[in-house]
């Protein structure tokens, strides 16, 4: 039976490598359900947020990993998160009619832009330029320039399920042998189908890749979607724009709202609501929000 919405980590006992296994069923459900975009840009956002899963999975962090994708092609921008409690959310601003059967066909010529947001202290952005036809092409890029260290993914997503393959080489003394080994692991795991990876679950994926290697696998770790929109953080962007600009919104239409991008929350503040909120009352229970 397929596992779902569990990431699985493994390590090969005596070499220097890692990998992470992973499968989005519901929670991919659960963060598609709000958006109406074109099917290839559908699919892109299941694999960034197996992406964005699996990466955020490598480091040790508390807050949230993000990984945006922007070009000049029909799809504009895509933005995939996943927090260290492996919640995860994505939108897409794209073209209606937006087609294509690789990256540069849907980005056309763009970057992936990967930021970590811990919960205390700076956050740490990374830049490379989008290159290969894949997702995953253009991420490995960001590994092999930014932090070098070897990193393969294998991301597929169709419309029940997403998933994805890591495998990574750990800081380690470079010599002959860790690049034999880390030589062999990649080629095992390149064989490696859309079929298998979508429908078979982790122990058999890896039996059938690495059947004669030391593997060592971990507890599962649940996967789930969520917002962390919430009025309070509408509203303190309204205080950030200043009571002038405010009033001068509300001068041009009745309310404003504020949409959330990710679940499609919308939030609807009045003259009244705005009073209350640059008098510094705090949110209502019963706010006005609308899915």
């Amino acid at each position: 039976m397929q596992e779902k919405d569990i990431l699985r980590r493994f390590l090969f006992d005596g070499l220097a490598v890692r990998g992470e296994w992973l499968n989005l069923t519901e929670s991919w459900q659960a963060a598609k359900q709000h958006h109406q975009y074109p099917e290839p840009v559908i699919q892109l956002l299941g694999e960034a947020l197996v992406a964005a899963t699996l990466l955020s999975a490598t480091i040790k962090f508390n807050g949230n990993l993000i990984l945006q994708a922007q070009g000049d092609g029909p799809l504009k921008s895509l933005v995939a998160q996943s927090s260290n409690k492996k919640e995860i959310r994505g939108w897409a601003r794209c073209d209606n009619d937006s087609t294509g059967n690789n990256l540069p066909d849907l980005l056309g010529a763009g970057r992936i832009v990967l930021t970590i947001e811990p919960d205390q202290g700076e956050p740490y952005q990374g830049i490379v330029p989008l290159i290969g036809d894949r997702l995953e092409n253009a991420v490995e890029t960001y590994f092999t320039q930014s932090e070098q260290l070897k990193t393969r993914l294998w991301l597929f997503a169709n419309e029940h399920q997403a998933a994805g393959l890591l495998i990574q080489e750990l800081p380690a003394q470079q010599d002959t042998e860790t690049q034999e080994d880390w030589t062999r692991i990649e080629a095992l795991a390149n064989t490696i189908s859309k079929e298998e990876l979508l429908t078979l679950p982790c122990e058999e994926v890896l039996h059938r890749l690495f059947n004669e290697e030391p593997v060592r696998l971990f507890t599962a770790e649940p996967i789930s979607f969520k917002c962390r929109c919430s009025v309070e953080k509408v509203e303190t962007t309204l205080l950030s724009l200043g009571r002038e600009a405010v009033d001068e919104i509300l001068a041009e239409q009745s309310e404003i709202i504020a949409d959330c991008e990710f679940c499609s929350t919308k939030y609807h503040f009045d003259k009244v609501d705005i009073a209350r909120v640059f008098s510094g009352a705090t949110a209502q229970p019963n706010s006005k929000t609308q899915h």
